[in-house]
């Protein structure tokens, strides 16, 4: 049985993104940009995802680099949380 829990917990998603908003208690706005070809014009366009992201601590702010990993629903649209800073802004 922990086998198959460590597997699931392996395969969590992992995206990286930039802080747009910190306005709210613990919470933080995480904009994520892909770029993927058009199906049929293969001209690359930009896909923008904006998501609400758990951050226990209050230490992300406007502009920084993180890493959000997907976990358990924490609020209402919160499904995300903080794995790592990885660039603080200016």
């Amino acid at each position: 049985m922990s086998e198959a829990i460590q597997t699931a917990r392996s395969r969590r998603k992992v995206r990286d993104g930039v802080v747009v908003s910190d306005k709210m208690e613990k919470t933080v706005i995480v904009v994520v940009q892909d770029f993927k070809p058009h199906p049929l014009y293969k001209k690359v366009v930009r896909h923008t995802r904006r998501f609400k992201v758990h951050d226990e601590t209050n230490t992300c702010g406007v502009g920084d680099r993180v890493r959000i990993v997907e976990t358990r629903p924490i609020s209402k649209e919160t499904r995300w949380r903080v794995a790592e800073v990885l660039e603080k802004a200016r």
